[in-house]
């Protein structure tokens, strides 16, 4: 099975739309905007768009070409606002919602819809202070610090897994004021980066083997152990337990990062990787022997569907002591 590694080709990304929400300035989304028009930037501004039509962010967005859209919420029922803002966004084909100074609380059904793919930016070291006035808050607490943290957006306000925080000393004399000011430039540093980071990880094999095996070291008696320079999964005893799943970055050439399961025969190999090709590859050496490769870095991976296949393949080499006990817990 081992060969030798061929240099891999240059991946070729596709950048993340990202539409903004705004209320006012924009000064956050201008730093994702310009941000953005780095070279190596992993996203791209699409829209930005805002509940005032008359938000200044607005002009500043037009004017670097960004397309806009504005609807005042006054006068209008909250779901009906909303349904008309997440319709534009959908016309601009955005893969992630950042919202930058949105002064609107996001209605449980959009949370929902946008799970995992929309973040806010907030001047406060989470989870403390959510919420209005935070820098007032730390200032009366005696905190030495305040900050700003960016975190995922979830129905429960300001509650999301935090992705990033940068502190900022309160000095002495602080107002909410002058603490607000020196944490906006902490934020213009904070949410591009932050973003950046978190449009990537699909692409990242650091990422992805984390989640592959936190995975595969669930399933009972398994172990890590390296395969021809790859990581790879094994179920039984150090000295004799057998591999039922590889990670494989870009091997022998593919562009694909994936994850190597076994297959129930060669016919459901070839099925597979000819019916699902956005999801399935046949791999270098291992495909001969019967196993599939799992497309990783794609949009829309299911983590379950990736769960159910390292059990599979886990089911397919484990001791029958080890798959009874599965099967009698099934049962149960």
């Amino acid at each position: 099975m081992p060969g030798r590694r061929t240099i891999p080709p240059e991946r070729t990304v596709p950048r993340a739309r990202i539409a903004v929400l705004i209320s006012g300035t924009g000064s956050n989304m201008a730093a994702l905007l310009y941000a953005s028009r780095l070279s190596d930037a992993p996203f791209e501004i699409v829209l930005v768009a805002s509940n005032d039509p008359s938000a200044p962010g607005l002009a500043l967005a037009a004017a670097e070409g960004i397309a806009t859209f504005a609807l005042a919420h006054k006068g209008l029922p909250r779901a009906e606002h909303e349904a008309q803002m997440e319709a534009a966004i959908l016309a601009a084909d955005a893969d992630y919602i950042a919202l930058a100074g949105y002064m609107r609380v996001i209605t449980a059904e959009t949370v929902s819809h946008w799970s995992g793919r929309m973040l806010n930016i907030h001047p406060s070291l989470l989870p403390k202070y959510t919420g209005l006035d935070t820098h007032a808050r730390a200032i009366a607490a005696g905190d030495s610090h305040g900050g700003v943290s960016v975190h995922l957006v979830t129905e429960e306000l300001d509650a999301g897994e935090v992705l990033g925080q940068i502190a900022v000393a309160i000095q002495p004399g602080d107002t909410a004021d002058t603490l607000a000011r020196r944490v906006l430039f902490a934020e213009h540093q904070l949410y591009p980066r932050v973003l950046a980071d978190y449009v990537s990880r699909g692409n990242n094999p650091e990422h992805l083997l984390a989640r592959v095996r936190e995975l595969a070291l669930a399933l009972p008696e398994t172990h890590e152990r390296s395969s021809h320079g790859s990581p790879g999964f094994r179920v039984g005893s150090e000295k004799s337990g057998k591999f039922f799943a590889h990670f494989a970055d870009q091997h022998h050439g593919v562009e694909h990062i994936g994850l190597l399961v076994k297959t129930g025969s060669m016919d459901e190999l070839e099925n597979l990787v000819e019916t699902q090709p956005q999801a399935y590859y046949k791999p270098a050496y291992y495909g001969a022997s019967g196993w599939v490769g799992l497309i990783l870095n794609r949009p829309g991976v299911d983590w379950n569907h990736i769960g159910e296949w390292l059990e599979r393949s886990w089911r397919a080499v484990a001791p029958p002591r080890l798959t009874k006990l599965m099967n009698a817990a099934d049962d149960f």
